[in-house]
Formats: structure tokens, C-alpha cells, sequence
């Protein structure tokens, strides 16, 4: 099968050397072994003919049965055989598959003189390196970077506030290949029409939407079980660094407990790298979920400024995947490229819990009509919001809106770098253009959002100390302004709630209620502001979820003139650091050292805490767990794990700390593994 030699050239070696592993559109070759006594191989003379199957049915019809015989020359436009004398009693074949053939297990076969002979199998792949593949990316540098690469950042946190967490996408890891392609075998359309679904495998689009429904559980027997609320029966979804622990654990006992956006997005884009498309996980910032597709989001408040139940919300911050690939389905020029997809199961499309693929060009330009779930996205990163009151007479008053809040900061790693890049400008016109306007209203149709035409009477600000790091107490307190040429006199509510990342409510944690009368030209703050009487951990300890983000809400109600005003800002708590040092040389077979260290910021005990570490050909394929026990108030968390890389090269060692009240603190750091003596030492590698 020329395993070694056929995997470097189709870049797959990193899946290990037991099996043949190919890109399609790409020649491979083999060597065929002559029997004793068979007379010379002359392949002008010889003849013989290859079958590829794959699939359960091997139809001809949809492409997954296919016969061919020698040429002079394989040809990259459909699947052929060349072959010529070799040294010996052996000849040299070269096989290249159709760039749109159904990706999957091959078996291969020869046919002469009505004997059949079994060559093996293989795993055909699709071919970012084939310009004729549908998921051809011209760049080798982000090939590398969307295909190749093991590690990654997902970004969480809020549009102000953007944490960068690692990841493990892990998909040469030994095994993963195979369980991606169980997701495929147990995908919905394989009980309806199995041979069609295997046809349709030659199509990214199809893979892409198949992964977005696969990866969650709320159809079929999916990866991951979301859940927001609950997490005691399973694994809270902060502790995840890597793919290949949840994949593994899915291949051996179906759904795993639990997932929320961010593990959806890293699973779904080591399941597509691993099958060959170019895929990147991305976070939007600030992402409207529009429950009604009106393209709006409509908060209703009661007149104390309570937020009444309604099918919108806001998610803090919200991840998917973009896939690369063209789009020959749309029948229109100008949609290749990005592609939309979330596994996150949010609202169904066609009767099933999934999203996408949809170009982001589309949503740029808001073609709504543009498959799949064009208006979904569209309005999750530029969806308008509005604003009302409820009177207690049941008539709602419209006192404020934005046509800017939603979707920011739209975030994905660099390639090549651990850095952040922007990608906002992908997604839409700058905010406030005329471009972006004219997108939104064509997108809208018949809700467009008229423009405030005055400025408010009163205007209201949220005010936040410096350095809130979780388990402090801090000051947050409401500055109030009156540009009118007469007083307000008018009621002032501050409250704080703690609040998931997806705009989930959770408990209370402190509110004040005033009455207050503003001046005019009076800044409510220097020396008369009001004040929260410091945000104490003693309150919003007890009730925080690990994403250590709290809302803190002012509004004002002018009864007597009809004004009502409102602010928000979210917290998001700075987490202590964990620091992780390396000392010794990372050398294959060698030990190396791992120090780790965390300092409890907390005015109370931890509980229950452990640190995990993870890394491709540092762990042998599953996380390890050190466990801790108690760690004192303002004392160190400290274990010392001692690692012995199997594998050569780049690779990324990612750490977790767990407890029972600080969750989903992670670092990382990259390293080189050398292979031998021979190579430069290396020096002892230390970051925090």
C-alpha cells in the first residue's frame, strides 16, 4: 500500500502509519506483487480492472460502486489507473480518485479474467490541496492552519472583556478518524435512503449540515447533550479542553453529558478538519437569538424594570464554525468561501436541530434567501433591538433601542499565531453605514426600525470599579443626567443578577431602589452617586455560573411624563492565574516535568479541586487527573506531573484547574519536541 510514502504526499501521515489514508483528486500509489511463474507485465499488453466501493449498497448509479481500467496517465478528473513494470516480479500502480467522489471507507479491488483479487481498503478524504475539490483553499499557509493543526483558542467573555480559552481539536489522534466517520453512519438520512446519504458524502455542503444535527442530541443519538442549568449527573461544559475525551466517550456510550456552544463548535471543527474541509471556530459577541424572525429583538420591561418573559433574548457571547467550500447548490456566483454552521441545538431547520451551512457573504449582503438558516444567523450578528414598557393598563410603550449592539467583535485565531483576529467586517458593513442600513432594510422587508429623532431627557450610565477578580468585593454605582430645562423627579432601580453567557437569568446577588430628583445639567455622581454598597462575594458567590459574569441593570421611571430609561453592563470577573512551567528537555521517551500552580482567591475554602492536563502526544490519548482535595483560603493549589512525549515535533500541553467553586481555569503552553540526541538541547520552557 506505500503507506508512508502515499500519506506525505496526501498529508496525512499525522494519522499514523497502520492503514492508507488519501485526499481525493490526488494519485496514490501501490505495488502489486506478481505470482510465481506469471509471465512479464507489459501494460500494453496486460489488462485488468479496478473497483472502489463504498458505502453498504456499492451502486454504480450513485457513484459508490465505480469500475475503471489502465490508461497512459490517471486522470484528475475522475477515477483511473496507470501502471508500469517495477524492478522485480512487480508492478507500480498509480490510482487518483474522482476531486467528487463520496469521501468515506474504500475497499479496492482487481478484476482479471473474471477473478477477482482484494487489495485492501482506504479512507478517502476531501482535498484541500486539489483545485478541484469543492474545499480547495489556495493558501498553504492556512491549509496548515484549518486542516492540519491540532490546537486552537476559542474566545469567550464579552465584547469588553475577551478571554481566549485553549483547545485540543486532537483529530489525528488514534481512533478519532474512525469514530467521525461512525458520526456519518449514524446520521438521520442513513435509515431513509443509506445509499443516497453515501452518495451525497461527495458534498461538503451535505457533511457540513449532517455534522451541525450529529453533534448535538436533541434528534438522534448525537455527540453531546446540552444543557445550560444542570450539570450534576455528567461533566460541566467548562472542564472540557479537548475533543478527543468527549468523541471517544461518545464512540463507547453514546450522548455525552454535557455540552453548551463553545464544546459544540470545537467538536464539530475536529470532526470536519478530520474529513478534510477547512474548518475555523468563531465567536460572536453580543448574538441575538430572534426567536420570531422579525429580525428584531424585543425587550419587554415592567414599569419597575423587571424583563418580561419573550421568545428574544441576547447571548453574551455565542460560537460556531465556518467551513470552507464552494457552493455550486446556490446556482449563483459569489457564495464560495466561509460558510456558517452551529451544532448548537438553538432552533430546528427543516424539522431538525441544526444551522447552516450558510455563506457569510450572504449574511454580509443580506441574501435571506440563500440556504441554510440565512435569516437566523443574519439577525444573530446584526439584528436590531427595541425596547418597551408595559403600562399596567397592558398598553406597551416604546422608550428605547439600538441598531448597533448586536454582533461584535466577531472573533477567530489568527492563522499561524495565538492571537485574536477580527472578522466582524466579514459579517457586515460598518455599523451605522449606509451600507449597513441599506442591508438591514432589504433584509428586514417590512420592519424597518425608524431612528430616535431627539436625544433622551435623562440619560443613565453604570460606572465599574478596576481588577474585579472573582472573589473581591467592588464598588458599581449609576450616574444620572438631565439635559431638560426642568427637574425629574423619578423612581431609580439598580440591580444585579447573575447571568450565563447564552443571557441566561440566574439569581439575584444586590438591588437598591431610590427615589431621586435630577436638576438640570446635574450629573448624578462625584460626590452623589449611587451606590451599591460594594458588590460582595458573600451575595454573588453563592450564585454565579463558572462563566463568572454578572449583569448589573439601572433604570429610571419618570412616571409623570412617560420616560422610561435604561443601562446595562455586563461583568465579567477576572479569574486568578494558573501558572504552568516546564523544566527539563521535551525530548521523545524522555521525562519532563510539569509544575503547576494556582493561588484560591477565594475568602473561603476550595473543595474537590484537581488540575487536568492534556496534550497531542504528551497524555497518551486521555487527560490526566491530578486530585487535590481542600485548598485554604488565599493559599496555593500546586501538583507536579511528570509527562514523557511519544511524538516529535510542535505540540501544545493544555492544563485545567476544577473545583467546587471555581470552574474553567486553563492555560496552555506550546513546545517542541525533539527526537533524538542528536538534536539541539532545549532549555527549559516557563510561562504563566
Amino acid at each position: 500500500m506505500q503507506i508512508t510514502d502515499n500519506k506525505r504526499s496526501h498529508h496525512t501521515e499525522q494519522n499514523g502509519e497502520d492503514r492508507l489514508i488519501v485526499r481525493r483528486g490526488q494519485p496514490f500509489s501501490l505495488v502489486l506483487h506478481l505470482k510465481a511463474g506469471s509471465p512479464e507485465f507489459n501494460p500494453e499488453e496486460t489488462s485488468f480492472t479496478l473497483i472502489v466501493e463504498t458505502g453498504t449498497v456499492h451502486c454504480v448509479e450513485s457513484d459508490t460502486k465505480v469500475s475503471f481500467g489502465l490508461k497512459d496517465s490517471t486522470d484528475d478528473k475522475e477515477w483511473s489507473a496507470s501502471a508500469s513494470k517495477a524492478p522485480g516480479n512487480t508492478v507500480a500502480l498509480n490510482i487518483s480518485s474522482s476531486p467528487e467522489a463520496p469521501i468515506g471507507l474504500y475497499s479496492l479491488s482487481l478484476l482479471q479474467q473474471g477473478q477477482s483479487t482484494s487489495l485492501g481498503a482506504f479512507v478517502l478524504l476531501f482535498n484541500a490541496w486539489c483545485p478541484r475539490d469543492a474545499v480547495y483553499m489556495r493558501s498553504e499557509t492556512k491549509r496548515q492552519e484549518y486542516v492540519l493543526s491540532q490546537h486552537g483558542l476559542l474566545y469567550r467573555g464579552s465584547a469588553t472583556r475577551i478571554h481566549h480559552k485553549p483547545w485540543n481539536f486532537s483529530q489525528f489522534e488514534p481512533g478519532i478518524l474512525d469514530i467521525c466517520l461512525k458520526i456519518l453512519d449514524e446520521g438521520l438520512n442513513v435509515v431513509s435512503d443509506t445509499d443516497q446519504d453515501c452518495s451525497e458524502r461527495r458534498s461538503p455542503v451535505y457533511i457540513t449540515r449532517v455534522l451541525s444535527a450529529m453533534i448535538n442530541s436533541n434528534d438522534n443519538e448525537g455527540v453531546l447533550v446540552g444543557e445550560w442549568a444542570e450539570f450534576e449527573d455528567g461533566v460541566h461544559p467548562s472542564t472540557w479542553i479537548g475533543s478527543g475525551d468527549i468523541l471517544r466517550q461518545w464512540a463507547d456510550s453514546g450522548p455525552v453529558c454535557y455540552g453548551q456552544c463553545w464544546v459544540f463548535a470545537a467538536v464539530d471543527c475536529t470532526v470536519s478538519r478530520a474529513l478534510g474541509i477547512p474548518c475555523r471556530v468563531v465567536t460572536n459577541f453580543s448574538s441575538a437569538h430572534d426567536g420570531n424572525g422579525n429580525l428584531l429583538i424585543e425587550k419587554m420591561y415592567d414599569e419597575d424594570g423587571e424583563r418580561l418573559e419573550d421568545p428574544d433574548s441576547v447571548w453574551n457571547f455565542h460560537v460556531w464554525v465556518e467551513s470552507w467550500m464552494a457552493r455550486p447548490d446556490l446556482e449563483q456566483a459569489g457564495f464560495d468561501g466561509w460558510q456558517v454552521s452551529d451544532a448548537t441545538p438553538q432552533e430546528t431547520s427543516e424539522g431538525v436541530f441544526c444551522c447552516g451551512p450558510v455563506p457569510v457573504s450572504a449574511i454580509r449582503e443580506g441574501e435571506l434567501t440563500k440556504k441554510f438558516d440565512a435569516p437566523f444567523v443574519f439577525a444573530e450578528v446584526n439584528a436590531d433591538v427595541v425596547e418597551y414598557v408595559k403600562l399596567s393598563t397592558g398598553d406597551f410603550v416604546k422608550f428605547s433601542g439600538s441598531t448597533d449592539s448586536i454582533g461584535q467583535n466577531i472573533s477567530t485565531k489568527a492563522v499561524g499565531r495565538d492571537k485574536r483576529r477580527d472578522i466582524t467586517h466579514h459579517y457586515k458593513y460598518p455599523e451605522g453605514s449606509e451600507e449597513e442600513r441599506r442591508v438591514f432594510e432589504k433584509a428586514q422587508h417590512r420592519n424597518k426600525l425608524q431612528k430616535k429623532g431627539k436625544e433622551p431627557g435623562l440619560r443613565i450610565k453604570i460606572k465599574l470599579a478596576k481588577n474585579m477578580v472573582v472573589g473581591s468585593d467592588f464598588e458599581v454605582y449609576a450616574v444620572l443626567a438631565n439635559n431638560c430645562m426642568v427637574a425629574k423627579s423619578c423612581s431609580f432601580m439598580l440591580y444585579a443578577r447573575a447571568v450565563r453567557y447564552n443571557s441566561t437569568r440566574g439569581a439575584s446577588c444586590g438591588f437598591i431602589s431610590d427615589t431621586v430628583t435630577v436638576t438640570p445639567g446635574e450629573a448624578r455622581g462625584g460626590g452623589s452617586k449611587h451606590t451599591l454598597n460594594y458588590l460582595k462575594y458573600s451575595d454573588y458567590g453563592k450564585v454565579i455560573s463558572p462563566d463568572r459574569m454578572i449583569q448589573l441593570t439601572a433604570f429610571v421611571n419618570d412616571k409623570e411624563n412617560r420616560e422610561y430609561h435604561k443601562a446595562e453592563k455586563l461583568i465579567v470577573l477576572d479569574e486568578p492565574d494558573l501558572e504552568v512551567k516546564l523544566t527539563g528537555e521535551a525530548r521523545v521517551g524522555q521525562p519532563l516535568t510539569a509544575e503547576l500552580c494556582l493561588l484560591n482567591p477565594l475568602p473561603e475554602a476550595l473543595q474537590d479541586c484537581s488540575f487536568t492536563l492534556e496534550g497531542v502526544g504528551l497524555t497518551q490519548e486521555k487527560p490526566i487527573t491530578i486530585k487535590l482535595g481542600t485548598v485554604a483560603s488565599k493559599q496555593e493549589a500546586k501538583a507536579s506531573v511528570q509527562l514523557s512525549p511519544r511524538e516529535a515535533g510542535f505540540t501544545v500541553l493544555l492544563v485545567d484547574f476544577d473545583s467546587d467553586k471555581l470552574k474553567n481555569i486553563k492555560n496552555f503552553i506550546p513546545m517542541v519536541v525533539m527526537s533524538d540526541a542528536l538534536s539541539p538541547s532545549l532549555n527549559t520552557i516557563a510561562m504563566t
